[in-house]
This record gives C-alpha cells, structure tokens and sequence, in this order.
C-alpha cells in the first residue's frame, strides 16, 4: 500500500452529485479527491428531467450556461387515462422563482460530460478514474467519533489509501459507504418493475412538449420529450424479455407510426426495480451519504436526481464552514436534519403519483379519474403542486419559526431569483450575492444588526439598489419582513421583522456558526464571539 496522503475531503462517486459537490466546495476553496470507478462518463442515459432548484444550484456551481445549451424545457405534466384522454394537467412555468424553467430536460451523459469538465478546469478538484473504493474508516479520536477518515481504493498500481477530513458518499443505491456508516434501508413500499427505451429519431411524434403519464393499470407508461430528436418511454410490462419491433411498433402507436426500415434508433432499452427507500442514518462522523446512496425514489416526479443534488447544496456551505472556519461540528448535524424529511416528502410524492398510474382495477381506476378531474379545477392547485416539490424547511437550528412576528412566511423558504442591473448590466441575483451569506435589507441597519451581519461574513445589499422591477422588495413586504438573512444555499435563515430592529433569532444559529476555538458564547457575547471568530 502506498503512503497515506492527505485531502481535505474525498468524495467517492463522480456521478452528476459528487461532482457538482465537489464544484461547490471549490467555489468556497476546499480541495477534493474524487474517486470513481469508471474511466468516463457512464454513457447511457438514466435521469432526465430538472427543476428551477436545480437549475439554480447547477448555476451555483458554474455550469448554468453549458447546462442551458443542453437543456429543454417542458411544458409540465399531464395524466392521461388508458385512452389517452386528458385526466389532469399540471403546468410548468417559463421561469420559476429560482430564475429558470420550473422543468427542463436533458440527456444525463451530456450533464456529466459538462460536469466532468468544470472539474477539469478546477485546480482545487482532482478526479482518480478507474478506482475501485474498497474502505472507508474513521479513527474515532475525536469528539463524537470525528476523527480523520481513511479510504482504501486500488487501481492499476495496488492498493493506496488517503486520510481526510471528510468523506462524502455519492456512490449510489449499490456503493459501500452506506454500509460503513452502519446504515440500513427503509422501505417506504414501493417496488415495480419496469422497462426503459431511450430513442432518437426524425419521426414526427406526437408530443405535447411536456411530460405524459398514463395512468392505466392494465399497462401504464410514461412518455417524455428529452431533446430536438431524443425520446423516452417507460412501460410497467408483465414480461422482461427485450420487445422485438413489432411489439415495440405497438406499444408506441399512440406516438408514433413506426415501419419498418424507419429512422428509429434505440439507444438503450434496459429494465429496471423502481424502488421508495430511504437510509436510516446519513452521517456518521466525518463520513456523510448523499444521493441514491442516502435515498431512492420512483421517477414519476422527476424528483430522483434533483434530490441529490440539493444534498450536494445543502452540505457543502456547512462543511467549508466547519472545515476552513472553526464552526461548531453541531452545524454538520442539519444536514441530515434538514434534508432526510424533505426527501421523504418527495419520495411519498412519487409513490402517490405511481399509485394514481397504476393502482386499482377498472372500477377503481374510473373513481380515481373523477377524483383527479375534480381535483384539478381547485383554483391553485397547480401551483401547489409545483411548490410542493420544494416546500420551505422544517424548524431547527438554522431555520426558526415565528406564529405572532413578521417574517414568518418568509424563514426556511428560498429567497427568489430575479434578473437585477448591476453597474448598467444585467445579472441574476446570485451572481451579486457571492457564495456566502447576504442580507437583503428594505431599511437601514441598526449598529447591532451590522455588527452580527460582519460577524458572519454577510454582503449587505439594500433592495432598492437592485433595479429588479421593485420584485424584491414587494417579497419583503408580502412577508411583513424589512429584511432577511440568507445563507449560502439561499434559504432564509432569519429575519428582521416588519418595524423590528434585529434578528429575532440570532442566539439559536449563531453557537452553530462561531469558531470552536473558543468557548460557545453567552447570548450576550454572540455578536463579539462572531466578530472576533469568523472571517469574511
């Protein structure tokens, strides 16, 4: 075995989560090894669909514009009953609040090709191709068992091992890191087999532009355009054996006419277990599961890789923090506190939507087709169900609830995107932000309110100097709020309530953000603690 070097952070995994979370934490300095065992991207298309979030943090992570020139947006999603009439229709908007279409779609393979070559630009990223991670420890000498992690990986040349600082699992449904932290599944009790085909052809198709699932129970399917001439369809089949073409012909008729000697190639046709599980545990020290290896939900939402990517998002800012700045290692703890419930949202969502497509027999069905044409005439109710998919977090140490205060619309939900004028150009907000905190203020600040903005770093940004059309500041006032603290990953951490002079809950996050070089901070000390210990 060769001598152990020492990394930062290795991340074992180069699918499109671990490397956007190793994009990410050089955006705040932070070096990572990424081990993968392929030598390039893996070539066949699997995920297929993103929304406005993740457009937004694929920006964060420098790649919206090559990711803009791969991507389509979709119209949204439609259910269809077994003949193909229009049950319920969910539209998506031509730009969400992240700044972005609400859905777009892409081919995987192209995503990580972007990916992988933001990374090689990146000098604080190296990736180690053709590895295969065969360990992953920790030494549990420090608090908590917090101690250096070591991981074993062979190539071509034996065996190497690297200690780090932290490991981030991003090696899927099948990878060890879940095992090495001790974790187990839970099955939330979905589980169906279905067939996979990925076309590309010059066929006129019959396309609405958006998703369509076919709520059928006899054969429900699912239909997507991904690109100019790129397809997807996916069937619940009874038999696994690869469809000939007359079989194929049939089971896309509603589509396409399909003769022989057309141009229709299949790309992949593959089977695959669409599952709905969920790890008990995604940390265990320095070691931290993300992705498919943290939870696994059915497609029917598109939901599956935009999940992992959020953990990407919401662990990075906490880890540079802890890593480069001294905060509290408690910080490290709302990753899973704030992610794993949002991710079992999602996961219920996509069992819910597989249930309407595939559950009950025909007189079932034809209840459930009543219930989604009543259902869809609730005014709002599209839009519901878009927000759904993102809903604000739950109360904890980062995120503080209000019932009698201004503001309490606003805490734990996301700060919109909208295009501003910097210096005679425009640009979306985020790229003024920067990559730390930020206020957003509608008044001037108070000497203490100053004073805990400094201490965390945070660029201070008056609303009305944004040239945004006033979107902003009316986001303010909808939300009784003068101003708002947001944190890296742009959720709203606190606020300073309508005629207010402070934060109101600046004794709850600041412990969590302050160097554990020194002792925790009374409430009174809290802005001096911040002021001597973090550096902008």
């Amino acid at each position: 075995m060769s001598t152990a070097a020492r990394v930062p952070v290795v991340i074992i995994g180069a699918g499109p989560v671990g490397v956007t979370a190793a994009l990410l934490l050089a955006r705040r300095g932070v070096r990572t090894v990424v081990l993968e065992r392929h030598h390039d991207v893996y070539p066949l298309p699997r995920a297929v669909a993103a929304d406005d979030e993740v457009r937004r943090i694929l920006q964060a992570a420098g790649v919206q514009e090559e990711f803009a020139a791969i991507a389509r947006p979709a119209r949204g999603l439609r259910l269809l009953d077994a003949r193909h009439r229009v049950m319920a229709e969910f539209p998506r908007t031509a730009q969400g609040s992240h700044g972005f279409p609400q859905t777009s779609m892409f081919d995987q393979p192209e995503l990580e090709r972007v990916l992988r070559d933001a990374l090689a630009r990146t000098p604080e990223c190296e990736l180690r191709g053709g590895v295969e991670v065969v360990g992953v420890e920790q030494d549990g000498d420090g608090p908590g068992g917090d101690g250096p992690v070591r991981v074993t990986y062979r190539d071509d040349e034996g065996e190497h091992l690297l200690r780090t600082d932290a490991a981030l699992g991003c090696d899927g449904a099948g990878g060890l890191t879940r095992d090495a932290i001790g974790a187990t599944w839970e099955d939330l009790r979905f589980e169906e087999r279905w067939t996979v085909i990925d076309v590309r052809t010059s066929l006129p198709v019959r396309c609405w532009e958006g998703v369509e699932q076919i709520c059928d129970p006899r054969r429900p399917a699912t239909f997507m355009r991904i690109g100019e001439d790129r397809y997807r369809w996916e069937f619940r089949l009874r038999d696994d054996s690869e469809l000939d073409h007359e079989r194929l012909r049939e089971l896309i008729a509603p589509w396409v006419d399909l003769a022989h000697g057309a141009d229709f190639e299949v790309v992949r046709q593959a089977q695959y277990t669409f599952r709905a599980r969920i790890a008990d545990r995604w940390r265990r020290g320095r070691v931290f599961l993300l992705g498919d290896a943290a939870h696994l939900t059915p497609p029917f939402i598109g939901q599956g890789l935009c999940a992992g990517l959020r953990d990407a998002h919401n662990l990075t800012w906490k880890l540079a923090r802890v890593l480069q700045q001294g905060a509290d290692e408690r910080l490290l703890d709302t990753y899973e506190s704030e992610r794993k419930p949002h991710a079992r949202h999602v996961i219920r969502l996509a069992v819910a939507m597989g249930w309407a497509m595939t559950g009950g027999e025909d007189g079932a069905a034809a209840i459930r087709r009543g219930v989604l044409a009543a259902a869809v005439r609730i005014p709002g109710l599209s839009t519901a169900a878009a927000r759904d998919l993102s809903p604000a977090l739950t109360a904890g140490p980062l995120v503080r609830r209000r019932i009698r205060l201004g503001g309490r619309g606003l805490v734990g939900g996301f700060c919109p995107q909208p295009w501003v004028t910097v210096d005679g150009h425009p640009a979306r907000l985020d790229e003024l932000l920067g990559d730390s905190f930020a206020v957003l203020t509608a008044v001037p600040l108070s000497p203490s309110l100053k004073a805990v903005v400094d201490g965390v770093g945070a660029r201070t940004i008056p609303v009305s100097d944004l040239a945004d059309d006033g979107r902003l500041a009316a986001w303010l006032r909808e939300g009784r709020a003068d101003a708002v603290l947001l944190r890296p990953d742009r959720v709203v951490m606190d606020v300073v309530p309508s005629g207010g002079r402070d934060f109101t809950g600046t004794a709850g996050w600041a412990s969590l953000l302050h160097s554990t070089r020194s002792p925790v901070p009374s409430q009174r000390s809290v802005e001096k603690s911040l002021l001597r210990s973090t550096t902008r």
